[in-house]
């Protein structure tokens, strides 16, 4: 949603360089943004780009674009030409006409229905262990980045492709039944997904105990990985599993209820949900038909061995199996029929994997597969790679000392947000149920801005302390803004009916905050554009950050005049709107007071 004063100018730039140059200047040479804080105006031209059409130093073309934009635009008050950039002015009646036409308006920022199917695909648990801090960053991401197509105008399925079978699993049962004595959630007190995960680690210390007895007696490594009885043992239990053993079969729908009820309290206190689940152990045969149709047509080729493979060295990559010579299944064999089901159950015309980086090599496969196929809707897929979260050393080992438990980090921030509140004394007059429900919102406000502020791509350092700090860069930094303005509407009594006029002249903190606000629906396209929730993060913080230079330099329920009183008002209300929009796509709620 390009705004309408950046169409006009692209408009009569392009016809400027027709009139004054003779020349065609395309679209994607126009370039505007916004005016640096250290020069006068609020938009900027990238003069560059049109030099080689007018064959003249910038600050001339500048000069001579910003005199003829000057004479067809009422708008443009003043401009000024730095270089190669072309700063220009707006008048104070263009602002105010934008924030009452616009900004004012109940369905500011809300897009339209686009008629496009999408779906996003994210947590993609384990069912042998808990949730751990990389899940935490792949849940937000995937439920934000949902969150902000939908806004755009998507029709959006949020999925959940849940690994719930194999050797892993196994593991864990068989754990069980060697030490449990029965034990379940009820009676050990644990969450489930914690206590399955805790006999996942006894399976690994007593696999590891048996591997150094079978070195001692002369094995090599990889064969006492091999021969240790508790890794055949569990082997022979899956053999079971895929046989339709009934007691396996029983057990193991036991201890995954017990992991599904944990990981459902964990999903429900970072605040995310999905629509559909799909499970790997109705998937898992999926794929046999696909790899028929690609031999069918050449895609794919046997090897003597009756494996079945596919050569993409052509393609920068290498040969890929994708079918094993006993007729099992690979994972790729898995994904191809599992990205088929999908289709077949939604028809959506694009599809997101949120997966981390460790698999991008895997998912550049899997789509040029579906391509080399002739899947129509393979160009839609897209893989939402992002990088590892890092804790600073030694801080929050989790109980197995390896990775972070999504639960224990969860507790731990809503904790620090307890103490940070407290000692800054921004609890006065709560209820108790009232004050833990704010450490609710603050510790969790404080970890899902943390992690979504930074690029999907970008590995991230993340800091427990640090995400708590109510002046910085933060989550609770913006949230306590959006407190500061709701006590300020409160104590002015104000409604959305108050008459207010914008003043005929802006100061430049009132003129800047009218600017961002505008901006919101701009920001909403290009986060949904780049699948990129950091845009609408760090924005959030630009208008956080602002209305606080607004409130401190200008004089709000004590302005002189009741209709400069009442416009500061309908402003501060506005930005208002506008974080609690913003933040909400980001899963993270604000709040009313503190």
């Amino acid at each position: 949603m390009t705004n309408t004063i950046q169409q006009q100018l692209i408009h009569y730039t392009q016809q400027a360089v027709k009139e004054l140059y003779q020349s065609d200047l395309p679209d994607n040479q126009v370039t505007i943004q916004e005016t640096r804080k250290e020069f006068e105006g609020q938009l900027t031209i990238v003069v560059f780009p049109i030099t080689r059409f007018s064959k003249k130093p910038p600050e001339v073309t500048g000069t001579e674009i910003g005199t003829y934009l000057r004479g067809r635009m009422p708008e443009l008050v003043a401009f000024n030409t730095i270089k190669g950039f072309l700063n220009l002015s707006l008048s104070d009646g263009y602002w105010a006409n934008l924030f009452n036409s616009q900004i004012m308006q109940g369905d500011f920022g809300v897009f339209p229905p686009n008629g496009r199917k999408l779906m996003v695909e994210y947590s993609s648990p384990n069912t042998n262990k808990p949730l751990h801090l990389g899940h935490i960053r792949n849940n937000l991401l995937g439920y934000s980045v949902a969150s902000i197509l939908k806004a755009y105008g998507y029709t959006v399925i949020k999925a959940n492709l849940v690994n719930d079978r194999g050797i892993h699993i196994c593991k864990s049962m068989l754990a069980w039944q060697r030490w449990g004595n029965g034990e379940t959630p009820e009676s050990s007190g644990l969450k489930g997904d914690h206590l399955v995960g805790k006999y996942y680690v006894l399976f690994d210390k007593a696999y590891k105990r048996e591997i150094d007895e079978l070195k001692a007696n002369g094995y090599s490594e990889e064969v006492a990985k091999r021969q240790a009885p508790i890794i055949r043992e569990a082997q022979q239990m899956l053999q079971q599993w895929e046989a339709g053993d009934a007691v396996v079969i029983a057990l193991w729908k036991t201890m995954n209820s017990w992991v599904y009820a944990g990981f459902e309290r964990t999903y429900g206190r970072l605040g995310v949900d999905f629509d559909k689940y799909y499970y790997e152990s109705d998937t898992y045969l999926l794929g046999k038909d696909i790899i028929q149709e690609g031999l069918d047509k050449g895609v794919f080729f046997r090897k003597e061995d009756n494996s079945v493979w596919i050569d993409l060295t052509a393609d920068g990559l290498d040969e890929k199996l994708v079918l094993r010579g006993d007729g099992t299944s690979v994972y790729i064999t898995q994904d191809l029929g599992t990205a088929q089901l999908k289709y077949d159950d939604f028809g959506m015309e694009e599809s997101i994997y949120v997966v981390g980086n460790e698999q991008d090599y895997h998912f550049k496969v899997l789509f040029l597969i579906l391509k080399k196929l002739g899947k129509p809707w393979a160009s839609g897929l897209f893989h939402l790679s992002y990088g590892m979260v890092d804790l600073p050393s030694g801080k929050m080992k989790s109980r197995e000392g390896t990775v972070v438990d999504a639960d224990d980090l969860m507790d731990e921030m809503v904790a620090t947000a307890k103490i940070r509140t407290e000692e800054l004394g921004k609890t006065e007059g709560l209820s108790v149920s009232e004050k833990n429900h704010l450490y609710q919102l603050i510790g969790m406000g404080a970890l899902k801005y943390f992690l979504l502020k930074v690029e999907p791509k970008k590995r991230l350092l993340f800091d427990p302390s640090e995400s708590i700090d109510f002046q910085g860069h933060t989550g609770p930094f913006i949230q306590y803004t959006h407190a500061r303005i709701k006590s300020v509407l409160a104590k002015g009594n104000y409604s959305l009916d108050l008459l207010a006029v914008v003043p005929d002249t802006l100061s430049a903190s009132e003129r800047d905050l009218i600017q961002l606000l505008g901006n919101y629906p701009a920001v909403i396209e290009a986060a949904a554009k780049e699948f990129s929730p950091a845009q609408l993060a760090n924005y959030c913080y630009e208008v956080a950050k602002q209305y606080n230079k607004f409130y401190h330099e200008e004089t709000i329920l004590k302005a002189e005049k009741d209709a400069v009183r009442n416009f500061r008002l309908h402003l501060s209300a506005a930005t208002a709107r506008t974080i609690a929009a913003g933040m909400e796509l980001l899963g993270i709620k604000v709040p009313e007071r503190m």
